[in-house]
């Protein structure tokens, strides 16, 4: 409600809160059609970040699912595709927070952010200003935080393939020294029965 002015709140819908309205008349509609322009310039940034997050959130579900047996179990791909997701995961969000921040300075730095600024101003509604809110450095808080357990998560996951390869690599030399070790038994067997 705080950037979406008056009108969020249900202005001139006839409810008890347009009782403590202090605009009337020409100032109203322009009150009004400002919110309006106001709310249009910032929706593509709400409905745009909220499909990026879902998407992002739902594609770290079907991974977080998929990756449900130990990590020597789990083909390589997976494990790649986790680490890769991760990687672009970290850096998208890192955009999408200069992108939004980007286009929340432009928005607000509109004539018609301005001219809005100015009516509330006027009728002492200083709450009502063309500057970065709480709730825009909150969203640009939550895209950070995001950012950096995407890069946890990728420094983790690189971890462990590490931890994989290591375990490959073990095993087959295990197995490697097993087959000796059952030639070198077996050979000698056959040689002791040649020398009695």
């Amino acid at each position: 409600m705080s950037q979406m002015g008056m009108s969020a709140m249900g202005m001139g819908g006839g409810s008890f809160i347009d009782a403590m309205i202090p605009f009337e008349g020409t100032e109203l509609q322009k009150v009004r059609e400002l919110d309006m322009q106001f709310g249009q310039m910032r929706a593509p940034l709400v409905y745009g970040g909220v499909a990026f997050s879902l998407t992002f959130g739902v594609l770290s579900l079907l991974f977080v699912v998929s990756g449900n047996k130990p990590a020597h179990r789990l083909p390589r791909k997976i494990l790649i595709g986790q680490f890769a997701f991760q990687i672009i995961g970290a850096v998208a969000y890192v955009v999408a927070v200069g992108l939004y921040l980007h286009f929340v300075i432009y928005v607000n730095s509109t004539d018609m952010c301005h001219q809005r600024e100015r009516l509330y101003a006027r009728n002492g509604y200083t709450w009502m200003n063309c500057s970065v809110n709480g709730g825009d450095a909150s969203v640009a808080l939550f895209g950070i935080i995001t950012a950096i357990l995407y890069a946890v998560g990728a420094f983790l996951t690189g971890k462990t393939i590490q931890e994989v390869r290591n375990y490959f690599k073990e095993r087959d030399r295990y197995k490697a020294e097993q087959r000796e070790e059952t030639r070198g038994v077996h050979e000698r067997t056959v040689n002791s029965d040649l020398y009695v």
